[in-house]
């Protein structure tokens, strides 16, 4: 063998070992659920796998921190806290890095549009509260709504193109949808609050207490054929839907104090993911395997074809 081919195939030994031990680090984690807990006696946000467990806090903050919005990719965190002395909405890395404040005055129902550049969320800085966006960055925020009835709960259509909200505005209020630049109004025949549309765009989850209590629903996504998910006398509320949109996480007081339940997307088999004495709650998922564009597969496919051209 010639000292070149040799050297070839040593730098190609050292590639693919490389690559191998990369692709081990990059194994898929599966989807996680973030969610509020005051556990340690100061509410702060936690994450955990979807199963329940590897339950870590991510903020660490004398401040009340609330109300955690995962990003589509995987990437970011949006939360609210009141650590400068007003309710503002921040930002941090999916593992609790980096956080930085994005706005200064009083905001809640923060959303992600699905492509992660875009933020939606509640603000009364008009004197009531109304819908607006801003870029991740906290960048070009704008009103979406500008009425005087209260709007909130907004959430994204999956393609981006609509945002479901609602408001009491009108007569009796209710549930409504507009265009994501906030044209072209309808409004929806059934609906409530904690309002999340499914991933696959077929749904909408509510809450609501059309039947005395406080239950999950779930309704077509033009407003269509509601049915009580729950069906418990406790408290159910704050849907979201797990990224296949084959489960639905909430929160329910069932077991005496608020924890973090999963139910499959019909309501069949509800399970309690913390079961914990402390208040947990506000559950959001967020796959993290999405943030990778490239799979190790590829990575490793392309790194062999770049090595054998090279190691000739």
């Amino acid at each position: 063998m010639q000292p070149k081919q040799k050297l070839g195939h040593i730098v190609l030994g050292c590639m693919l070992l490389s690559v191998l031990i990369d692709a081990w680090s990059q194994v898929p984690e599966g989807p996680k659920i973030v969610f509020r807990s005051v556990r340690l006696g100061n509410p702060d946000i936690y994450v955990m796998d979807a199963d329940g467990t590897n339950q870590h806090r991510l903020t660490d903050h004398p401040a009340e921190e609330d109300q955690p919005a995962p990003s589509p990719d995987g990437r970011k965190i949006a939360f609210t806290s009141e650590r400068d002395a007003s309710i503002g909405i921040y930002i941090m890395n999916a593992d609790g890095s980096n956080q930085q404040k994005l706005t200064n005055e009083v905001a809640s129902h923060i959303v992600w549009s699905p492509d992660s550049r875009s933020i939606a969320f509640v603000s009364n800085r008009d004197g009531n509260s109304e819908i607006y966006v801003m870029d991740a960055d906290g960048k070009n925020q704008r009103n979406l709504t500008n009425n005087p009835g209260h709007d909130g709960s907004p959430s994204w259509s999956p393609d981006g193109r609509k945002i479901v909200f609602t408001s009491t505005r009108g007569e009796i209020g209710g549930t409504f949808v507009m265009d994501a630049n906030g044209e072209n109004l309808i409004k929806l025949p059934n609906g409530g609050g904690g309002l999340a549309w499914s991933p696959d765009g077929q749904s909408i989850g509510f809450e609501s207490g059309r039947d005395g209590n406080r239950e999950i629903y779930v309704m077509d996504a033009d407003g269509e054929n509601p049915r009580n998910l729950t069906n418990h006398p406790a408290r159910d509320q704050f849907p979201d839907w797990s990224p296949d949109s084959r489960s639905i996480a909430f929160q329910s007081n069932r077991d005496g104090n608020y924890e973090i339940y999963v139910m499959d997307a019909d309501g069949k088999n509800p399970r309690n993911l913390t079961n914990h004495s402390a208040l947990d709650q506000f559950p959001r998922w967020f796959d993290p395997d999405s943030a990778h564009t490239v799979s190790p597969v590829d990575e490793f496919e392309g790194t062999w074809g770049w090595a054998k051209q090279n190691s000739r």
